[in-house]
């Protein structure tokens, strides 16, 4: 018997813990990396290690209560290739508690090592190469997430947007934040993984920019959904 999903308070809930925690991976490792070695590449293969398997983990454990989202982009083009009735009010309940669980993630990983938690980050990424990086990054993240569930395997989405995420890492120019959330989150780090509070806009930007193509990609390579959730491929009986 299938059983029905946790009351939206505790979906909530359950998003708001897992972006905290994974906002704490990202940016505790990227302190941590920071404060044992000055070689960049050490840094970045330590920070994209910790991160996917972190993100991994979050997904396994939080997935059968929310759907682990983390993400304001996971849930907005979830809720589009769906549009279950009543959805408006469980992506708005999602969308924040994500937002309060990256500040606070962020924050507590400052706490940890010791740090002032609050200050804002000062490294500027807004240069045009880095926000088509994150594009790219957050429309393939879309991709694998949407071509998951198409393919009918989202059991295997801890394995494969953990992995994703830290090819992207290393992949996109951007580091691929592919979040707004935990873009946000990590404007309140003045760290390796920081970005500055100015910056933060047009990462968004990019992201939701990014976010529409990898849905659109979806569409082309395994048509799309209505709102019943039924599959809309092309007919093949049309002919023009």
């Amino acid at each position: 018997m299938r059983m029905s999903p946790p009351a939206l308070p505790r979906r909530a809930a359950a998003e708001f813990i897992g972006t905290a925690a994974l906002v704490a991976v990202i940016v505790g490792s990227g302190i941590r990396a920071d404060s044992l070695s000055q070689d960049i590449g050490v840094r970045l293969l330590a920070n994209a290690a910790a991160s996917a398997l972190g993100l991994g983990l979050l997904i396994a454990l939080i997935g059968p209560l929310s759907g682990a989202h983390f993400n304001p982009v996971v849930t907005l083009s979830e809720w589009w290739s769906r549009r279950p009735a009543g959805g408006g009010r469980e992506v708005l309940a999602y969308i924040g508690a994500q937002l309060a669980g990256a500040v606070t993630g962020a924050l507590l990983a400052e706490a940890m090592f010791g740090r002032a938690p609050g200050t804002w980050a000062t490294e500027p990424r807004s240069a045009l190469h880095l926000l088509l990086g994150e594009a790219v990054a957050t429309a393939g993240l879309v991709l694998v997430v949407q071509g998951l569930r198409h393919i009918g395997r989202p059991g295997l989405a801890p394995v494969a947007v953990a992995g994703y995420i830290g090819a992207a890492i290393w992949f996109t120019s951007s580091g691929s934040f592919a979040n707004p959330a935990a873009t946000l989150g990590r404007a309140f780090s003045d760290s390796f993984t920081g970005i500055a509070p100015g910056s933060v806009p047009s990462y968004a930007a990019a992201q939701l920019l990014g976010m529409l193509l990898g849905m659109v990609l979806a569409g082309v390579l395994y048509g799309t959904r209505g709102p019943s959730g039924e599959p809309k491929s092309p007919d093949p009986r049309r002919t023009g």
